[in-house]
Order: structure tokens, then sequence, then C-alpha cells
């Protein structure tokens, strides 16, 4: 009969089967999703697992510990990687940029136990923020040095998969602390969009993200292919919104301006498609973009 367990195994073997690493580290909180991916790795390939110590609560180090040893018994290498999580953003953005870093390989892929549910919550922050497409478009399956596996997999099943193997998950309490904004996405946002669409919404919102990877995609490649001076207003006016404007992303990101918003962007845009002979623009790390005899520059602000 085939269970939760089975899910998680036949998502993962596909995964593997169809990009192949060189290489394979799973991230392991020692909750549900990242443990059922362990245990299941752990049965279709030699892998190292990963479990980053935040020190963000009381007892940190012990949890981790007993994260990584529950990998040894799984038949994993195991190692604790302890962080220190500071800078700018608020402690879940910190938090984020830390863990990552300790998790980037010097080769292959690691495994992320993103499931579904994660997705549905990724692709609605979007939507709140008005992030713009890419945001929706939510997280990749594969987007190295990172795998996600289990993006078609619910958070029930991963539970139930590890029911199913005799493992207790750890239960972070961050995940239930309301201050975080993905805790009442979780919590109340979803639940409530499930009564009143009357079920399927996490699926709903999983396809969209899809269907606008597919569609942003598409669109990256005609940008890429576009052969025409980007700084000349006169090539670029021309080109429908949606392809421009990836243009002139993939343009200031050639001249080191760092990820730029969807506003920046507009911005930016705005000097060719709204030009009323305003002022310059001004970009994330130091820089501004700025309109002159119909020609687009970008420098860095001067002291």
């Amino acid at each position: 009969m085939n269970g939760p367990l089975a899910e998680v195994r036949v998502a993962v073997r596909r995964f593997l089967d169809e990009h192949r690493p060189e290489a394979v580290a799973v991230a392991v909180s020692g909750g549900a999703d990242s443990l059922a991916l362990a245990a299941v790795t752990a049965r279709l390939t030699g892998a190292l697992a990963v479990v980053v110590d935040h020190g963000l609560q009381d007892g940190s180090a012990r949890v981790a510990e007993d994260a990584a040893r529950t990998c040894r018994e799984l038949g994993l290498d195991a190692e604790v990687r302890r962080v220190e999580v500071t800078g700018p953003g608020g402690p879940e953005a910190a938090a984020r940029r830390a863990r990552y870093a300790a998790l980037r390989p010097e080769r292959g892929l690691v495994l992320l136990g993103h499931t579904r549910d994660d997705q549905a919550e990724t692709v609605l922050l979007g939507l709140g923020r008005g992030s713009g497409a890419r945001s929706i478009a939510g997280m990749r399956p594969h987007d190295p040095p990172w795998g996600r596996p289990l993006l078609g997999v619910s958070r029930a099943t991963t539970t139930a998969a590890c029911a199913e193997l005799g493992l207790t998950p750890w239960h972070d309490p961050h995940n239930d602390d309301p201050r975080y904004t993905r805790v009442r996405l979780r919590a109340e946002v979803l639940p409530l969009l499930e009564d009143v669409l009357r079920g399927g919404v996490a699926d709903a919102l999983a396809r969209t993200a899809a269907q606008l990877r597919e569609d942003n995609d598409a669109l990256d490649e005609l940008a890429a292919a576009f052969d025409g001076d980007c700084c000349a207003v006169v090539e670029v006016e021309p080109l429908p919104a949606a392809l421009r404007r990836r243009v002139l992303r993939r343009w200031l990101l050639r001249e080191s301006v760092p990820e730029l918003s969807d506003s920046h962007l507009r911005r930016v845009d705005a000097l060719v498609s709204d030009w009323r002979g305003q002022g310059g623009v001004w970009l994330p790390g130091g820089f501004v973009a700025r309109r002159a005899h119909g020609r687009l520059e970008v420098e860095p602000v001067q002291a």
C-alpha cells in the first residue's frame, strides 16, 4: 500500500534521478519535514546531514545535537554548524541569511525540506507585499546549490511519514509564535482561505507558482536574447513592458546594482516609459540611475 512514506520516497527519488547531483547534503532542523527528507535520502544515496544551530533559544545546542544523532542513526554522516544571527531585516531574515551561508556547499546540492505548504505561504507573502511575479512564483525545486524535492508534498504527509518510521520530530516553539508573519499565515490565513474556498488552496497556490515560473523563465530567455543597446531609450522603449523591465534588470545587475525590488525596477522603467524630465532613481548599493540625452546611465552616488 502506498502511504505517506512512499510518497516522500518517490518525490526524493525522482528529484535525484532527474538532477543527479555530484554530492548531496541534507539540511536538518529536527522538524518533521527535514527528518522525513533525511530518512528517505539516507536510503537512496550517500549524503551529509547538516544541522544549523542558530543559538536563538535556550537549549538550542542540545536540540541540534539530538537532530544530528538521529541522522547518524538513520545512516547519514552528520555535523552541527553554529551560526551568529545578526544584521538588518529582523530575526527571520537574519536567521535565514546565517543559515544559508552555513549550508552553502563547496560542491553538489543541499536538499531543503520545504513542502507544498511552505510554497503556499511564500506565494501569499509575495501577493500581500506586492513583490511582483518573481516573488509570487515561489521557490524553485532545483535552484543550485539548493534542491527542494518535497515542494509537491504536504506538511501533513511528512509528519505521517515520520510516524511510519517511528521518528519523533522536534517542534520549534517559534512555529507557534504569532509575532512571525509566516506563523499567522499558517495558523490563521490559510485555514480561513481553505474554509471559505472549500479546500485545495495550498495546491492552487503551488500551481500558480509553477505557472508563473514558466512564464518568468520564458520572458527571462527573451530578455537574455535582446541584442540591442540597453542604455538607448529608442531601442528599449518599444519593447513590451514586462520584457523591457527584464532587459533593464539584467543591465542594472551587470552594472553591479544589488538585487532589485519591483518598485525600484518600475521607477527605472519610468525613465523610459513615462519620461517627464524627472530626476535620478536611487537604487540599492549606493547607485543612482538617470536619463540624459536619450540614454540611461547608472553610477555610484557621490559622497
